[in-house]
């Protein structure tokens, strides 16, 4: 998630720019995912007292994926846990188990990536500007993009996206699709009808963002002049606002599809990656592709997704990435004509 930052005993409020212009700082996403408040809690000309704010923290209390997890084992205990894993791994079975299912799928296809960010190419930490990915998840994804399209679609702001991944030759779509740029250079992989990319599609509205921060950030200064031992910083739980507009990782995945020339391609195959719940309309984009799609979502734990396929963790995504360059090299030599 991006934008500014504001604490309150459990919770940090935050607002998402929906490009990289510096009206206020990057703020990287969450340390764990958080909760997505609409404009609905702009209206009233943000008249907010401490009951609505209090009643917030209690709803993000409650809706927290990690008090949910450990509520649920402890209320149905290990074996049920172990069943209920059980169940969503043969709906969602391992990427890596099902890999040559996965590349069968891609016979007379081009493969494209999209890649998350936090918590698919780097861990998920405490402190989110420590969320490095490392140098050897740097390689494989330069690999990857050495064969594949390549783009990485994050929650965090455009700019502070690319300090991490530090990767000039990919596409890069922050602010959950509402910033989006292309490589500075030409790609191979593009179709010759592909077009450089500069999409800011919510940029109109970061005056209204912007104004609303000081409201907010007023709010929530106030509150805490009676708690003199808290101070405003980052963390895990987030409120998150944003243009009401139409847009989100789906949407930029469509777009990013037909700026590489591949909109109404029936021989390209998107493979997405990631592990947080705006990569759902991603997963459900591919799901719903008429020419075929792959959802990989990355999760120990058993969730609601539209991803046909699973990984546990970054190191595991990197796993199923070298594997995937590999298989290409090997099908591109086993390809070239032979000299006797």
């Amino acid at each position: 998630m991006t934008g500014q930052s504001m604490v309150m005993p459990e919770v940090v409020a935050v607002l998402m720019p929906p490009n990289t212009a510096p009206l206020f700082a990057c703020t990287p996403p969450r340390a764990a995912p958080g909760v997505a408040v609409r404009k609905k809690y702009m209206q009233a000309q943000m008249d907010i007292g401490p009951g609505r704010i209090n009643g917030w923290v209690e709803s993000m209390r409650a809706s927290s994926p990690t008090h949910a997890k450990a509520a649920a084992v402890l209320a149905a205990g290990a074996g049920a846990v172990d069943g209920e894993r059980a169940a969503w791994m043969v709906r969602h079975p391992s990427a890596l188990s099902k890999f040559d299912q996965i590349v069968a799928a891609s016979k007379g296809k081009k493969i494209v990536m999209f890649l998350d960010y936090d918590g698919t190419l780097s861990p998920i930490v405490d402190d989110p500007d420590a969320a490095f990915m490392s140098d050897t998840m740097r390689r494989a994804v330069r690999s990857v993009a050495k064969h594949f399209p390549t783009a990485i679609v994050s929650g965090r702001c455009r700019d502070k996206v690319f300090e991490f991944v530090k990767l000039a030759e990919l596409y890069y779509a922050g602010s959950h699709g509402m910033d989006i740029k292309s490589p500075a250079k030409a790609s191979r992989h593009n179709e010759a009808k592909a077009k450089g990319v500069l999409f800011q599609p919510a940029s109109k509205f970061l005056p209204m963002i912007e104004q609303s921060w000081s409201t907010l950030a007023g709010i929530v200064k106030g509150e805490l002049e009676e708690y003199p031992k808290l101070k405003l910083t980052q963390g895990r739980k987030v409120l998150e606002i944003r243009p009401t507009i139409k847009w989100d990782k789906g949407k930029a995945l469509e777009f990013l599809l037909e700026s590489l020339g591949f909109a109404d391609c029936t021989d390209v195959l998107p493979v997405y990656i990631g592990d947080d719940r705006s990569d759902e309309d991603a997963f459900k984009v591919l799901q719903k592709r008429g020419h075929g799609g792959v959802g990989i979502v990355v999760s120990k734990y058993p969730k609601d997704t539209h991803a046909s396929y699973s990984l546990q963790e970054p190191a595991e995504v990197m796993e199923f990435l070298l594997r995937l360059v590999e298989w290409e090299r090997l099908s591109r030599a086993q390809a070239r004509p032979k000299c006797w």
